[in-house]
């Protein structure tokens, strides 16, 4: 087969300063002194990432053998990640092809233009990094200060905008309700044979709920070990102390009527719920709800409890992540009898009785359900949802527009970070911290959406997978269930799948 050359070519945002797609192409082709040539262009997508449907069909390509030499533009139309660009050399050299970066120069057909596009992309690396030192800086400078450092405030609060020392931020104010609840967790907790669950399922029969959601023991765990809450006093300031904490405040601070602000500390890897040593502690504006002493007594009888983390997706099944309890929609976990025979939990009922559960339901029965119903489906010969280009998937472009305006707004927020004085820069490492979170929500949209997308090959492997079941890995059935399945609910009753088809 007959090996072609590719042009790649890629835009972010279509405005007048930016050199647009077809010009790239034509830069492109004259490397190729009028040889033939396919196009592959992503318009409204970043660079900072390989999630771009036509890069990836040039990956595909590549991967079958159809390439020769790859021409861009410049270096960063085709990434702006040192792992991303160096993974796709490794594929490059892997199929004999060649790369070539017609204003740069670059041409990786000679040793010296494999050195130096190396040494172009280590510095843009440098050049990432240091911005990122340059913000995590301020964001230690301004925790310090005792300023909120953003995310949604702790339950018993609102965030409302003030001024401190001629800064704008936020402060928490107590919401009375809310703050009620947080008193009578504290209240309950300090009796000697109070559990999680008791409180859990106190507040699940007087139909209160925390964030829309039933009270869970990890979000118990967690409120009940924030010094947010704490009227922080001397006997607060010694017990950090003690425990190796970073206390930024002075001891005077600790009046009694504020609370306080743990922070992550400095290349402190452990988990600020599981060790204190190294962390940060700051004296806050705002005042606490519970007094030293209750919080002490609650803290002092936390440590003897294990870490309470949210309940994991079974590794026992295949159906991990898509099994739900028919009755509450919560995710049914796979766990072992004391026969050794495997069946399924409600989580909400593990949490806190909430719900009545799914009943006697056994994993491997489901199991053989479910592959029987996948069977069948395969047989009519349907095809999913999602077997189209993802670039004809018109959420995906959206979002990839939306995140071009958010990655812009970033450099342009932390290009101002230099030479900016105080109040700019709370401002700035502000905005951007917002932005980022906002980013990665729509980042993590556009990965549920390319899941949705299945090609010709990822359809080649389910048929594979459930035509051979029984010798299949636990990754492949998960993939082919993932292909095909929405959901599956169960209960003692029956089960019901959802498709994707």
């Amino acid at each position: 087969m007959k090996r072609i050359n590719a042009i790649y070519a890629r835009q972010s945002v279509d405005r007048p300063d930016s050199i647009s797609i077809e010009s790239q192409i034509e830069f492109c082709k004259y490397e190729l002194k009028g040889g033939s040539f396919k196009e592959y262009k992503d318009r409204g997508y970043s660079g900072k990432n390989t999630v771009r449907p036509q890069l990836q069909q040039l990956l595909q390509d590549i991967r079958r053998g159809e390439i020769a030499k790859v021409i861009v533009y410049k270096l960063d139309r085709i990434s702006r990640s040192i792992l991303d660009f160096s993974n796709m050399m490794e594929l490059f050299q892997e199929y004999h092809v060649e790369f070539v970066s017609s204003t740069e120069k670059f041409d990786t057909s000679t040793p010296m233009g494999r050195a130096m596009l190396n040494i172009c992309i280590v510095f843009a690396q440098l050049e990432r990094e240091t911005i990122q030192k340059r913000v995590s800086d301020a964001y230690y400078s301004r925790s310090q200060k005792g300023f909120r450092m953003g995310g949604r405030p702790p339950y018993g609060f609102n965030a409302e905008e003030v001024v401190i020392q001629g800064i704008h931020t936020k402060k928490l104010i107590e919401v009375p309700e809310q703050a009620e609840h947080v008193r009578k967790m504290f209240e309950m907790y300090v009796e000697p044979k109070t559990s999680y669950g008791d409180i859990t399922r106190y507040f699940s029969a007087e139909g209160i709920q925390f964030y829309g959601k039933d009270l869970i023991r990890p979000m118990l765990a967690q409120l009940l070990r924030n010094p947010v809450y704490v009227r922080a006093d001397k006997e607060i300031y010694r017990f950090f102390k003690s425990q190796g904490t970073i206390i930024v405040s002075g001891e005077e601070e600790f009046d009694g009527i504020h609370g306080c602000y743990l922070y992550q500390g400095r290349n402190v890897k452990e988990d600020k719920n599981k060790s204190l040593k190294g962390q940060m502690l700051v004296v806050a504006p705002h005042e606490g709800l519970i007094s030293s002493d209750l919080w002490l007594r609650c803290r002092i009888k936390l440590f003897a409890n294990p870490t309470i983390q949210a309940n994991r997706k079974a590794v026992n099944t295949w159906l991990a992540g898509k099994i739900k309890c028919g009755r509450c929609g919560y995710a049914l976990m796979s766990v072992k009898s004391r026969s050794g025979r495997q069946y399924l939990r409600c989580v909400k009922r593990l949490n806190n009785k909430a719900c009545p559960g799914c009943g006697k339901v056994y994993t491997a029965d489901v199991e053989a359900y479910v592959y029987q119903q996948m069977l069948d489906k395969l047989r009519e010969n349907q095809t999913p949802i999602g077997y189209t280009q993802s670039n004809q998937n018109p959420r995906i472009k959206e979002l990839s527009d939306e995140l071009d305006e958010l990655d812009e707004e970033i450099e342009r927020l932390i290009d101002s970070l230099i030479g900016s004085g105080e109040t700019l820069t709370s401002y700035i490492n502000k905005r951007v911290e917002e932005l980022e979170t906002i980013r990665q929500e729509k980042m993590n949209e556009i990965i549920v959406q390319m899941g949705k997308t299945t090609s010709p090959e990822q359809l080649e492997k389910i048929v594979a997978s459930i035509s051979d079941w029984e010798h299949a890995g636990f990754e492949e059935k998960q993939f082919a269930l993932d292909k095909l399945v929405t959901t599956v609910k169960a209960t003692e009753m029956g089960t019901e799948i959802i498709w994707k088809i």
